[in-house]
C-alpha cells in the first residue's frame, strides 16, 4: 500500500475487497477501519471487476461526479482514480487496489501502470501468505489453531450436534523447555514432527490432526462412541510413549491425551480448547495417559486461578491480610516464651480462605516471596510495638524453600533494624524437607542467619525423608516435632515412642525440642515427662489476633510446669 503511494504519487491508497470491506492508508499510514456501507457502488464495483480502471478526472465522468468518500483526511473532492484487481495465486479475485489523488492527471505512464500492478501482486500474495500462516503451522505444516475452530464449527453445523475433540499434549512445559535448553529448537520441532506423523497414523484417514499449540494436537473425531471402547485410547497412549530418534537421539516423551464432548451450544462463547486442556493436563499426570473432561475438576482449577489473582491484589491493597499468632510455653517455667506468626486472609466477598489453601497457591504462582515480606515486616513490626510495652517474647516465621536464596539474610536483617529489634528475637522456621534438599546453599544461608543471631527452626520434622547426616550439619537452634506425630500419641503406642526417641535424640544432638499438636490435658502430661522444652497447641492457645494477645498474657501468666526430671536443662 504505501509503495502504492510513493510509486504513483498519490495520497490515497484503499484496498477494497469483493465483500465491502476497506483499508484505507493515506500518505502512507494506515486509517482507522472504514465503514463500508459508506463506500459509493463504484468502489464496489471496481473491487469486483476482472479489469483495471483508470479515470484521470473524476468531473469529467458521469459516474464519479456523486461518488464521495466521506474521510476526514481528504474533505476535498476525489478528482484522479485508478484501480487494479487483486487475484490470489491461483487467479481468484478476491478485490481490487484504488488509488486516489484529489488532483487530476493527464495521464498514467507506463512505469506507473507497472508500478500498480505490481503493487497489486504484492497485496495478493500477502494476503494468500496471511491467510496460510493463519491456518498452518511452519514447523509441522499442519493447520492450526484457527482451522481447527472453522472446520469445528463447520462439523457442529452441517454433520451433526455435537463432537468429540480430542487433545494430544507433548510434555510438561518445563520438561520441553528442558528439551531445548539441553538440544536447541532443531531438536525440538523434530520431535514435534515425529510425533505429528506418529499420531496421524492413528487417527482416522478422514480426519484432520491441527496443530493447536506449541507442545499441543488436536483433532475433530468423526465417532460418536469414543469411550465405548477404549483401547483404542490406550493405544494412542502407548504409541506416544514409545521412544522417539529425533537426529540420531532417542527420547521418551510424557505425553496427555484429553478428551472433550463438544456440543454446537458451547461453541458459541465458548473455548473448547481451554476444556480439553484440562483433561490432557491431568492425564500428563496419570498412569493410564489420557482423561475424559472432569467439569468438576475444571471449575477447581478456575477458583485456583481467580483466588491467585485475588491474592496477588490482597498483597497489594494489604487490607484482606492479616497475621495471628500462636503462643509457645517453656514446659520448665510454663511460660510464654514465643509466639508463631501465622498469616490469614478473608476475602471481601468469599471469607476466610484457609491458610492451606492460599499458602500453595501463593507457592506454585510465585507469590511467596511476596507473602514472606509481608509476614516479616508486620511480625517484626508487632512484635517490636509488644517488647515496648514490656512483653518478654520472641517471634517465630514460616520461611518457604522459595525464599532460601542469597537475599533473604539482607531481607530479614533490614527488617530487624528498621523496627529496632534484635534478631537474636526472631526465629525463621524452615520445613525439614526444604533443609536437606538444599545441601550445601542451604547451610551457606542458613549459617550467615546465625551469625546474626537469629534462631533456626525445623518444622514439621518427621514428615519428610529424615536424614541424620543432613541434619547434624545444619545450622538449626531448634527441632519441631510435626504434630500429627503428637496428636496420636494418645491413641497409638508408635507415636508415643517415635516423639519420645526424636526429642531424645533432638536433645542428643543441642538442639532445642518444640512438640506441636498439643490438644489436650493428657498430651501436654506426656510431653512434660519427655525431652520437649517448648510445647504449642491447642490446649495451650489457639492463634488469636494480634489485639487480642496482650489479653491473654495477662490471663494466663502461666502453664503447669514440669517438677525436676532428668529432661530440666541446667
Amino acid at each position: 500500500m504505501r509503495l502504492a503511494s510513493r510509486s504513483l504519487g498519490v495520497p490515497l491508497v484503499s484496498l477494497v475487497l469483493n465483500g465491502g470491506t476497506a483499508y484505507w492508508f493515506a500518505n502512507g499510514n494506515a486509517l482507522p477501519a472504514h465503514d463500508p456501507r459508506t463506500l459509493h457502488p463504484l468502489y464496489l464495483e471496481a473491487a469486483r471487476s476482472l479489469t483495471s480502471h483508470v479515470v484521470l478526472d473524476t468531473l469529467q465522468d458521469e459516474r464519479f461526479r456523486d461518488a464521495t468518500l466521506g474521510l476526514a483526511v481528504s474533505p476535498a473532492p476525489i478528482r484522479f482514480f485508478a484501480s487494479e484487481p487483486v487475484c490470489t495465486l491461483t487467479g481468484q479475485q478476491i478485490g481490487a487496489l484504488c488509488v486516489m489523488d484529489t488532483s487530476p492527471r493527464e495521464a498514467l505512464t507506463e512505469s506507473e501502470q507497472t508500478a500498480l500492478r505490481d503493487a497489486a501482486s504484492l497485496v495478493g500474495a500477502g494476503v494468500v501468505l496471511r491467510s496460510y500462516l493463519g491456518r498452518t503451522d511452519p514447523i509441522t505444516q499442519l493447520p492450526h489453531r484457527y482451522a481447527f475452530f472453522d472446520d469445528l464449527r463447520r462439523h457442529l453445523h452441517d454433520r451433526a450436534p455435537h463432537a468429540w475433540v480430542i487433545a494430544i499434549d507433548v510434555a510438561p512445559v518445563q520438561r520441553f523447555n528442558a528439551f531445548i535448553r539441553a538440544m536447541g529448537h532443531a531438536y525440538a520441532d523434530e520431535l514435534m514432527r515425529a510425533v505429528a506423523s506418529r499420531t496421524l497414523g492413528w487417527i482416522p484417514p478422514d480426519t484432520r490432526l491441527y496443530q493447536v499449540g506449541t507442545t499441543r494436537f488436536a483433532a475433530v473425531l468423526r465417532d460418536h462412541h469414543v469411550l465405548t471402547d477404549t483401547t483404542r485410547l490406550d493405544d494412542l497412549v502407548a504409541r506416544l510413549r514409545e521412544p522417539f530418534d529425533c537426529l540420531g537421539i532417542p527420547l521418551t516423551i510424557q505425553p496427555g491425551v484429553g478428551l472433550v464432548r463438544i456440543d454446537a451450544s458451547e461453541l458459541r462463547g465458548g473455548d473448547p480448547l481451554r476444556l480439553v486442556m484440562n483433561a490432557s493436563h491431568a492425564a500428563q499426570h496419570s498412569m493410564r495417559g489420557w482423561a475424559v473432561y472432569d467439569r468438576h475438576q475444571d471449575e477447581q482449577h478456575r477458583q485456583e486461578f481467580f483466588l491467585v489473582t485475588e491474592l496477588a491484589a490482597a498483597l497489594t491493597d494489604r487490607t484482606e491480610l492479616d497475621l495471628h499468632y500462636q503462643p509457645r510455653v517453656d514446659l520448665d517455667s510454663g511460660r510464654c516464651v514465643a509466639l508463631e506468626a501465622l498469616a490469614r486472609w478473608h476475602h471481601p466477598t468469599l471469607g476466610p480462605i484457609p491458610p492451606g489453601q492460599f499458602i500453595g497457591l501463593a507457592e506454585r504462582a510465585g507469590l511467596m516471596r511476596s507473602l514472606t515480606q509481608w509476614v516479616l515486616e508486620h511480625g517484626v513490626a508487632q512484635l517490636a510495638a509488644w517488647r515496648r510495652e514490656g512483653h518478654d517474647i520472641k517471634l517465630s516465621i514460616n520461611v518457604s524453600s522459595t525464599d532460601l536464596g542469597a537475599d533473604l539474610v539482607g531481607r530479614v536483617q533490614q527488617v530487624a533494624e528498621q523496627h529496632k529489634v534484635g534478631l537474636d528475637m526472631l526465629e525463621l522456621e524452615f520445613t525439614e524437607s526444604t533443609l536437606i534438599e538444599h545441601s550445601a546453599t542451604t547451610r551457606r544461608h542458613l549459617t550467615a542467619l546465625r551469625q546474626l543471631g537469629a534462631g533456626i527452626a525445623i518444622d514439621d520434622f518427621g514428615t519428610g525423608y529424615s536424614n541424620l547426616a543432613a541434619l547434624r550439619q545444619m545450622p538449626a537452634t531448634s527441632l519441631k516435632i510435626d504434630q500429627s506425630f503428637v496428636r496420636g500419641m494418645g491413641t497409638s503406642q508408635h507415636d508415643e515412642a517415635i516423639v519420645r526417641s526424636v526429642a531424645e535424640l533432638a536433645r542428643n544432638m543441642g538442639f532445642r525440642v518444640v512438640v506441636e499438636g498439643v490438644e489436650t490435658p493428657q498430651l501436654y502430661d506426656s510431653v512434660l515427662g519427655m525431652a520437649c522444652d517448648e510445647a504449642q497447641g491447642f490446649h495451650i492457645a489457639r492463634p488469636m489476633p494480634s489485639a487480642e494477645l496482650p489479653a491473654w498474657l495477662a490471663a494466663h501468666p502461666g502453664m503447669p510446669a514440669r517438677r525436676w526430671s532428668r529432661y530440666t536443662r541446667v
